[in-house]
């Protein structure tokens, strides 16, 4: 996220000196892809900032280009992936002989509200390719012999998931749900549906799951437990308890596996014998088993694989990562030595068992059509490139000639700074941090935040201390974030975890001078069990001593800030889950001088003196807070700039603007965009380009 060091009143040191400041409030109403518009940037910079009436929205294409797969499946030589991110998503068939894609088609989008980005979930049944779609829960069936589509059923309405599918001996399906936590029945001879209802109160996510002649096995990510659900009957059992989330899950003969956190859980079908055996630290993220019972799995996050046995005490190492720091989507046994796996990224992978040897394919080179995808993060480096985040990869603009590049990078990039000739970024879902040279592309990891921390939501560079911050919340069924504090040269960490007690942090803004971070926070944490606070907080925090200033909650029953913003002695603050709520807080005297009313949430930002946001929902917006009024010290409402910007952004709708000048880079649709948001000029209405 763009950040700058910015100055509060003088007054913060003297008065603030106490565990809490008063939370009174004073409440208000609130073009088809071109180099051209990239190359058109430095010259209009020179010329100074066009007329109201000139050109105010250039656009140069798909902001992020991706190829990268969510679910996988095998079948009679070959392979079947389905994109993620794509709208449609693509469904592709690979020939596992000439490492080819021999045909692909689109999910058509089905009657319900919302559209389908991916299939997580796969499964093979009668010779038919059947796929769990998101964030609407839908079932799909491809026929390979006549290469149709058809929407089968809904399980659950926009914003649902069907993460996982399993197939009964008999060709019976099982989809793991969320977020209401449930397994449903399908049976593809008659289209019949069942649901086995509530698992365990309060679980959102059925995971993973697998299926025999007589029960479906279900692992719950929340709740951390394994359970089987008899078949007829629908009577629910628990096999085992793991420390965290169960987010993988297999079966072979009398026996199920699963995976908790770093540790392997192997366990009879009736719930004894259960054995523990450890990875060390990471985690396992795909199992296959061999017809020897030999069990094969990947870990994350270094993408080794690994070799197991019942009875065995430990994980032996096979091979070093296929695909470096990837995500294993699924492993099959192509032949008694090769062992083939498909990566997230958008890549496929065959390892020699014997050798270790192993060789890779990116997809997209093998045929797999390519589409935009909802970025992760932006940044402009003024006069040089705009970088843009996606999943496993970062797309580039050279500002100065309109190329494009996109090279890898071992996760989702949540946000983005720089320091010198290095950008930084914040990775998902491992939790690393690492820097990209801006003159080579070349990656070093930093290193991991640890502590469950694998969702860095935030990350700024102090360059009083030459340090970076970052924000970051856990997974699953923890509440507590931290704030990282991480030395740029050596990767050394200073992780302060629960800064604020009982909240995770989505957001920070540093004020430099003063030696102070201001952190937002988040009831909800990774979301997995009841929150113990009602309303975020916000919190100074000392860079010199290290320690929490002050703590508030300046809105009663808002759980979650989503970015918070210190400029001009106001701590400017947007809400992600109130109805679009944005609030100034008078640093000095702890009061909310504003509160106002957005389309929805977004990103911060402070350009020339002024606090900007860009926002979700309604159709994309931008808004300048804080504009004044008659009157000494009064704070307007915000003023609405630009709309139909589209709410194609994965996670905070960014603005970043060029120096001196109204023109700010951000997203129309799913492209790259250079908007003209003087706010001089009356409202912008965008048309996002399609595709």
């Amino acid at each position: 996220m763009p950040r700058s060091p910015l100055v509060v009143s003088a007054a913060l040191a003297a008065t603030l000196l106490v565990s809490a400041i008063p939370a009174s409030a004073t409440t208000a109403s609130a073009a088809p892809a071109s180099a051209a518009p990239v190359r058109a940037a430095a010259r209009s910079l020179a010329q100074g900032a066009p007329s109201c009436a000139g050109q105010r929205v250039e656009t140069s294409g798909p902001a992020s280009v991706t190829g990268a797969i969510v679910g996988a499946v095998v079948h009679e030589g070959k392979g079947y992936v389905v994109t993620r991110g794509q709208k449609p998503p693509v469904l592709a068939e690979i020939d596992l002989a000439t490492r080819k894609v021999v045909r692909s088609v689109r999910l058509p989008d089905a009657p319900a509200t919302g559209e389908p980005e991916g299939g997580w979930a796969t499964a093979v049944s009668g010779g038919k390719v059947y796929v769990g779609t998101y964030p609407v829960p839908d079932l799909y069936r491809f026929d390979p012999a006549t290469g149709e589509v058809a929407h089968l059923a809904s399980f659950g309405r926009n914003g649902g998931y069907i993460w996982s599918l399993a197939v009964a001996p008999d060709g019976t399906l099982y989809a793991g749900t969320y977020p209401d936590g449930r397994v449903r029945e399908y049976v593809p001879a008659t289209g019949a549906v069942r649901d086995f209802g509530v698992l365990a109160t309060g679980e959102r996510y059925v995971r993973a799951v697998a299926a025999d002649a007589d029960n479906v096995y279900a692992g719950l990510l929340d709740k951390g437990r394994l359970v089987a659900i008899d078949r007829k009957t629908g009577a629910v059992r628990e096999l085992a308890q793991g420390a965290g989330g169960i987010g993988v899950v297999a079966e072979h003969g009398d026996r199920i596996l699963a995976v908790s956190g770093p540790v392997l859980i192997d366990v009879r079908k009736d719930g004894t014998d259960a054995r523990r055996v450890s990875l060390g630290s990471g985690s396992l993220d795909a199992l296959t088993v061999a017809p020897d019972g030999t069990v094969y799995g990947t870990s994350r996050p270094d993408g080794a694989v690994h070799r197991y046995r019942t009875g065995d005490s430990a994980l032996t190492k096979v091979a070093g990562p296929p695909s470096q720091e990837d995500e294993t989507r699924r492993l099959a046994l192509v032949d008694d030595h090769t062992l083939a796996g498909f990566s997230g990224s958008g890549g496929m992978w065959w390892l020699d068992l014997r050798t270790g040897e192993s060789e890779f394919t990116d997809l997209i080179e093998a045929g797999l059509p390519a589409g935009a995808e909802r970025p992760q993060s932006m940044l402009l480096v003024p006069g040089r490139a705009v970088y843009v985040g996606g999943h496993f990869f970062m797309d580039v603009r050279d500002l100065r000639t309109g190329a494009q590049r996109r090279f890898r990078v071992p996760g989702e990039p949540k946000d983005l700074v720089r320091r010198g000739n290095k950008i930084y970024a914040a990775i998902y879902p491992s939790g690393q941090i690492i820097s990209v040279d801006l003159r080579t592309d070349r990656i070093r990891s930093l290193g991991y935040l640890g502590h469950d921390q694998q969702r860095p939501w935030d990350i700024e560079y102090d360059p009083v201390t030459d340090k970076l911050l970052v924000a970051s919340a856990p997974l699953g069924g923890k509440l507590e974030g931290a704030l990282t504090i991480v030395d740029p040269d050596t990767g050394e960490m200073d992780v302060h975890l629960g800064v604020i007690p009982g909240q995770s942090l989505m957001s920070l803004s540093l004020d430099s001078r003063a030696g102070v971070v201001y952190l937002g926070g988040d009831v909800l944490g990774g979301g997995g069990v009841p929150p113990v606070r009602t309303a975020a907080s916000v919190a100074a925090f000392d860079l010199s001593s290290r320690t929490v200033r002050w703590q508030a909650d300046p809105v009663p029953g808002a759980r979650t800030f989503q970015d918070v913003k210190v400029h001009d002695g106001l701590l400017y603050g947007v809400y992600k889950r109130d109805s679009g709520t944005w609030i100034a807080l008078d640093l000095a005297t702890g009061t909310v001088r504003h509160q106002g009313t957005l389309s929805g949430y977004g990103e911060l930002t402070v350009h020339r003196g002024r606090v900007f946001v860009s926002t979700f929902f309604g159709g994309g917006n931008a808004y300048e807070l804080g504009t004044d009024e008659p009157g000494p010290g009064a704070l307007g409402a915000a003023r609405h700039l630009a709309t139909g910007l589209g709410d194609e952004w994965y996670t905070n709708p960014q603005l970043h603007f060029e120096p001196g000048s109204w023109k700010a880079w951000a997203l129309s649709g799913r492209h790259l965009a250079r908007i003209d948001l003087n706010p001089g000029c009356p409202l912008l209405t965008v048309t996002p380009p399609q595709g």
